[in-house]
């Protein structure tokens, strides 16, 4: 498993959407960040209830120069399935995530239970803010599908970080100094 570095570039990939159309990462930054929010698929309850709060909030983020896209493993039925009975009309869904790419990214991943209904691997959650020049500003790679990030505080950090410029933290993780 790789390890993104805030401050580093985030690799360029392109995952088709429910809609029909492509979501391309390089081509969809938005004016200030991206959000990439990675979710377990359509057998997930918590991501159900994180997508719809996403969706709900979707307009905060969108006044806010945010791109927000939310990304799976599922293949289209799945993904369909999600998008419709989730009523997710407004949320960007994208779905085939391949797994060598979700490896690249660092996202954690997993298996199906016996007997469960989950597909027989996904990726775990996580939230990416990437920049407009295409580098990581935040990172929150889970290995569980609970306790998620919340939405309200990931709006007041992105609301102190556009106003005060702050810059991204953890870029010492590379072995770079100070």
């Amino acid at each position: 498993m790789s390890k993104l570095i805030p401050t580093q570039i985030i690799p360029d990939f392109t995952v088709p959407m429910t809609d029909g159309g492509q979501f391309q990462l390089s081509q969809r930054l938005g004016d200030n960040f991206t959000l990439l929010l990675f979710y377990r698929g359509a057998h997930c309850p918590i991501c159900r209830m994180q997508l719809r709060d996403l969706q709900h909030r979707w307009g905060d983020f969108s006044k806010r120069g945010i791109t927000v896209v939310a990304i799976s493993m599922d293949d289209p039925k799945r993904a369909q399935k999600s998008a419709e009975e989730w009523d997710l009309d407004e949320l960007m869904i994208g779905y085939g995530l391949d797994e060598n790419l979700a490896r690249d990214l660092g996202l954690y991943i997993s298996s199906a239970i016996p007997g469960s209904a989950e597909p027989s691997v996904f990726s775990e959650p996580a939230l990416l803010l990437v920049k407009p020049d295409q580098t990581l500003y935040f990172a929150s790679i889970q290995s569980m599908p609970f306790t998620r990030p919340s939405l309200d505080q990931l709006l007041l950090g992105i609301d102190y970080a556009i106003q005060s410029g702050y810059p991204a933290h953890g870029a010492l993780t590379a072995g770079g100094s100070a």
